[in-house]
């Protein structure tokens, strides 16, 4: 990494008033110059909080759209707009309305992961830290559409006791840890602690000590005294833990194929320093939405917002669209 590339990004988030929010599964070097790094609900917090004029978002452009959504007068910048996500393009709009619209009285609930469109059509976004708290305040008597992850809605479904009515998503990185292998892996570090996202297959979670975001996941490591964590999510999360836990040592949970780097997002890894760089110096590329689409996005992320603030929020009786 070159420091004089460093060192000029530095320079032009100051002159350029730019706050920059990475995530956990970008590279270690986006990280370390990170004004906020963090998961997918602290970052559209942040979005909110920070007091600069605009935003460069290093993450995946989902992300991004959430922020813009509830920061309408701020520049939302992104390193790569093909920086797309295998869940939101496995819940395109069309059929994801049509679904929508088979279960008119039912609440639908929304992984972040997800297009502003599909926002515009759902009635409260989740994300992996607070889905439990957006589901517990939804009233028992409602049916509960979920998506656009099967897995998370079907862990999330045990835990809570809930039945959901599930897309049949998934991401395409979480899903290939194999868990033949994970159990061969258990056996030759039997003092390992398991933990994972519950993004993962049913297969995979069932062998974790713990289940959840990668903030919940970066704390068990940095709390639990294990000396060994067997670690089930993308690869990004293990600069942090590093940093927090150098002295403990950490494995990643094995996917299908060994000579695979699955384990990286592939979307995640396209930014880079050179991309943000460029951003920063030309504003582009910057995430402009269409304002209703926008102003119908935003009612989904407020209730997310709302509730997490142990505010009150009404729910409609009935879809329409």
């Amino acid at each position: 990494m070159s420091a004089d590339l460093v060192s000029e990004i530095q320079r032009l988030k100051k002159e350029k008033d730019v706050a920059l929010l990475a995530h956990y599964y970008e590279d270690g070097a986006i990280q370390d110059i990170a004004d906020y790094v963090g998961d997918s609900f602290y970052l559209a917090k942040m979005g909110q909080q920070v007091p600069n004029k605009n935003i460069l978002l290093a993450g995946v452009v989902f992300m991004a759209e959430s922020v813009k959504i509830m920061n309408p007068e701020k520049t939302v910048l992104v390193p790569d707009l093909g920086a797309s996500c295998s869940l939101v393009e496995g819940a395109p709009f069309d059929k994801y309305l049509a679904w929508r619209r088979q279960y008119p009285d039912a609440i639908c609930v929304t992984y972040i992961n997800s297009s502003a469109e599909v926002k515009s059509i759902s009635d409260a976004i989740i994300t992996s830290s607070n889905a439990a708290q957006i589901v517990a305040a939804i009233p028992k008597d409602r049916r509960i559409l979920f998506g656009p992850d099967q897995h998370l809605g079907k862990w999330l479904s045990k835990q809570l006791g809930r039945e959901f009515i599930l897309w049949p998503g998934a991401c395409q990185v979480h899903i290939l840890f194999n868990a033949g292998r994970l159990v061969e892996l258990i056996k030759q570090h039997p003092d390992a602690v398991v933990i994972a996202h519950p993004e993962c297959d049913d297969e995979i979670l069932k062998y974790a000590s713990v289940i959840g975001s990668t903030s919940r996941l970066l704390e068990e490591v940095k709390s639990n005294p294990a000396k060994k964590f067997i670690v089930a999510t993308e690869t990004g999360i293990f600069h942090q833990m590093h940093k927090l836990r150098p002295d403990a040592e950490l494995i990643q949970a094995p996917v299908v194929d060994e000579n695979c780097m699955c384990n990286d997002c592939p979307f995640m890894k396209m930014n880079t320093l050179e991309k943000i760089k460029r951003a920063l110096e030309t504003f582009k590329p910057e995430v402009k939405l269409d304002e209703a689409l926008r102003q119908k996005a935003s009612v989904s992320l407020d209730r997310m917002m709302k509730i997490t603030s142990n505010q009150p929020v009404k729910w409609p009786e009935k879809f329409e669209a």
